[in-house]
């Protein structure tokens, strides 16, 4: 039996409330007002398709043996590497083993179905980490701008213990263009909501669905969920009917406190639905883009026994409401904000450094000494015990998932930060080990010694000089 065997999901903590982006543009597209309700996930300065990718992985690996992990893929049509391969970054980020295949998947809206399909059909006994993110831009006061979210999900497929049987999946191949991104363009270019909706939507999703259906010999109404990642409004309930699902079947598609997460869409709503599935459900996933996927599973028993984790829901309530539109704007690089001479410095890379380092930098591996047990990051030839030093007696130790608690911090209202002001200090690792590091996600005067911590993949900065992001991990309050 093949199938799902885990899963995970993130949304970012921050929700940008629509009625302020309306107001803010309203004056010069009167059109988007009917679009004010609700809020949208918006991603934090230091957060891209990788960290988001990052997140939801180590959600869904949570007492999983990374070790069994042999292959991975990442789809996004949002990679901040165009020429690097960014499923190679999520797996160091996961110190994930050496001996692994890695897979960059893109292109289209329907990369994050079509990836899950690959791996379903090729899984050989080793675990599939199967992850998806995007964090797409979207032009200020367009459609796009309030309907899209930002957020990301991961499954491990093979065929240990399924939690989701799979069934089978039916695929569409069609250029239908009902938006494209140009080479060296930013934004999306969209055409007519009601001709895709007609045209696409409602064409090509039913098409899909009747064919696995047919395939699969699975009566429509037999289906309990049915995955529609289309924000249009009416869509869902429509494809339901021409195929004959029953309309209660059809999932929320999260557009309320949410929106469309893009490549993620499908596997976001999936991870959701299995969090409040129960065993013997059947749930079938629609994928959009250039065409349509259709997959069909069954939750299994061992739905049941599955350890409850953050997940999509979760991360939903984990929120915290932006009414700055202008903090928004300069999150995402669409507001060219002065930002002092202290911005100016030169932050070259230097790949031999990252390289050497890469464990600690990417996977936040530290060291423990096999002689007095001390743990400390980073790793040195030479043990910090005092009572120790000991030479040459560490070995790898990871400190990415360990608890940790503030030991000191400063607000820092001087050095330069695009979210003033630049938190940072000492954290104490449970069990020992203690880094000075950034702060991330802290709400301002919220930030007290001994307060509990996660360490978390970010953008540690950008070299935009050369078009280099460079990650490192910082510490978010324990909720966030």
């Amino acid at each position: 039996m093949v199938g799902i065997t885990g899963f995970g999901g993130y949304i970012p903590r921050l929700r940008l409330q629509r009625a302020t982006v309306v107001a803010a543009n309203q004056w010069a597209n009167p059109g988007i007002a009917a679009l004010a309700k609700g809020e949208r996930a918006m991603a934090n300065w230091d957060e891209d398709a990788v960290t988001l990718a990052v997140e939801a992985a180590r959600d869904c690996l949570a007492g999983i043996d990374r070790e069994a992990i042999g292959q991975i893929s990442f789809a996004s049509t949002s990679l901040p590497f165009t020429d690097r391969q960014n499923a190679g970054i999520v797996a160091a980020a996961l110190s994930l083993p050496a001996a692994i295949s890695a897979l960059d998947v893109t292109g289209s809206q329907r990369a994050g179905t079509s990836a899950l399909i690959a791996a379903l059909s090729a899984t050989n006994g080793a675990g599939h980490l199967c992850v998806v993110a995007d964090k797409r831009q979207a032009r200020p006061g367009s459609t796009q701008e309030l309907t899209y979210g930002v957020g990301a999900a991961a499954v491990t497929v093979g065929a240990g213990k399924v939690i989701a049987d799979f069934i089978g999946h039916h695929s569409i191949t069609e250029d239908f263009v009902d938006h494209y991104r140009a080479e060296g363009r930013r934004f999306d270019y969209y055409w007519e909501e009601r001709w895709i909706r007609q045209e696409g939507h409602l064409k090509l999703i039913p098409a899909a669905i009747s064919g696995l259906l047919e395939k699969t010999g699975v009566a429509a109404d037999a289906i309990d969920r049915l995955i529609v990642p289309v924000m249009s409004r009416g869509a869902g309930p429509g494809i339901a009917k021409a195929t004959g699902i029953p309309a209660e079947a059809v999932a929320d598609n999260l557009q309320a406190n949410c929106g469309d997460t893009g490549v993620a869409h499908p596997l976001v709503m999936l991870v959701a639905a299995l969090e409040a599935a129960k065993p013997g459900e059947r749930i079938l996933v629609a994928g959009f883009g250039q065409g349509a996927d259709a997959l069909l599973f069954e939750t299994t028993d061992a739905l049941a026994d599955y350890p409850a984790r953050r997940g999509v829901a979760g991360s939903l309530e984990q929120r915290r409401e932006e009414t700055n539109y202008i903090k928004y704007l300069t999150f995402n690089g669409l507001l060219d904000m002065e930002r002092g001479m202290r911005a100016e410095q030169d932050k070259q890379t230097a790949l031999t450094t990252l390289h050497r380092n890469r464990d600690m930098l990417l996977g936040f591996i530290g060291g423990r000494c096999t002689k007095c047990g001390t743990l400390q990051i980073p790793k040195t030839r030479i043990c910090v015990n005092p009572n120790c030093g000991e030479h040459n007696s560490q070995v790898d130790e990871p400190f990415a998932e360990k608890p940790a608690r503030v030991m000191s911090w400063t607000a820092d209202q001087l050095a330069y930060s695009i979210d003033p002001p630049a938190h940072y200090g000492m954290v104490q690792f449970e069990g020992g080990g203690r880094l000075m590091v950034d702060f991330t996600d802290v709400d301002p005067d919220a930030v007290e010694v001994d307060m509990a911590i996660r360490m978390v993949f970010r953008i540690k900065d950008v070299d935009e000089a050369r078009g280099f992001v460079r990650y490192f991990w910082k510490a978010a309050p324990a909720g966030a």
